[in-house]
């Protein structure tokens, strides 16, 4: 495994991490013991940096990822959310964000109890709560860094102008938001912002929620997969989606590499300051995920994957629309 710094905190985690949702949320179904063998043969691929969130099956995931993170906590730098109260009707993220210091104070206690663990690594900020000053947010999570609860701050899903305003209260560590050769918007203004501040880009759904990886077919998810509910996964962009990843299989192959490894190669040659956190509950495909790393895109094999996607511009968007109006904050 090849390891980076985390933006301006100097410590050193491997160049792709392990997302850990789908293990107990949104993706079909749940195993648990494969989720944990998965924990432990990460542990051995030296992938080191874990990502959940309180709202993942509610707090479930949490205490799946304790029963290997406790015994091995020198081992892992652990992230973890807060900011979406849980909904037990919804599986998808709904509107009850909340980011105000009160709710954050009793999340972040629940956090670690369900860690069992005395201090969270990298505690996000999982959205920008509208109704809530940003400052008001941040300036709360810097007292749980004060408290030894916390040791870094992240945000997600953020605008420029929001990265802008909670680094000026406290240090930002690192901005989790989707970005993929499917999904690119944050390029134009958020990149430039984050760089400016040497905050990581932690880009989630790195893989197009499974778009992007060998043999993806629609028809196996299974009832409760939100990813049916997504505008890619629909007509009339999925034909269009489906074309893509067939022109992209065919370019991988002829590189011997496999779609996901391409997918995630092309997003690590976008800046060492890039981690990527593709999310599997099986140990095979982390396997798979983890070679990406010794994978060197040319700058021809890079316009060559920029001209294929060129082909297929209509992938539509990546969230429904009440879920769009929680991002870019």
């Amino acid at each position: 495994m090849k390891y980076k710094i985390l933006g301006n905190t100097g410590e050193k985690i491997s160049a792709i991490g392990l997302g850990c949702m789908g293990m107990s949320h949104a993706y079909g179904n749940i195993d648990d013991n494969e989720s944990i063998n998965t924990l432990h043969k990460a542990l051995d691929l030296g992938i080191n940096f874990w990502d959940t969130a309180d709202f993942y099956g509610g707090g479930n995931n949490e205490k799946l990822i304790s029963k290997v993170l406790k015994p091995n906590r020198d081992k892992v730098f652990i992230a973890t959310k807060f900011g979406f109260r849980y909904d037990e009707s919804s599986i998808s993220f709904s509107n009850h964000v909340d980011g105000s210091p009160e709710y954050m104070k009793k999340a972040v206690e629940l956090s670690l109890q369900r860690l069992e663990i005395d201090c969270i690594d990298l505690y996000y900020l999982h959205r920008i709560d509208p109704n809530i000053p940003i400052e008001e947010s941040i300036g709360a999570m810097s007292n749980l860094v004060k408290e030894g609860k916390i040791r870094y701050l992240g945000i997600c899903e953020a605008s420029a102008k929001s990265i802008e305003r909670a680094n000026a209260v406290h240090p930002i560590a690192a901005l989790q938001s989707e970005y993929s050769l499917l999904t690119r918007d944050i390029e134009a203004e958020i990149l430039p912002m984050v760089r400016k501040h040497n905050i990581s880009l932690i880009p989630f759904s790195p893989l197009g929620r499974g778009m992007l990886t060998e043999n993806f077919d629609i028809n196996q998810l299974k009832q409760g997969d939100s990813r049916l509910k997504l505008p890619r996964f629909q007509s009339p962009y999925l034909e269009n989606n489906q074309k893509l990843v067939q022109s992209l299989t065919e370019f991988s192959t002829s590189k011997g590499i496999t779609n996901a490894q391409m997918a995630l190669a092309w997003l690590m040659a976008q800046g060492d300051d890039i981690i990527p956190i593709p999310g599997t509950k099986k140990q095979k495909y982390l396997e798979i995920n983890a070679k990406s790393v010794d994978i060197v895109l040319s700058k021809n094999d890079i316009n060559t994957i920029d001209s294929i996607i060129a082909k297929y511009p209509n992938t539509g968007e990546r969230y429904n629309e009440d879920s769009l109006k929680l991002t870019n904050g």
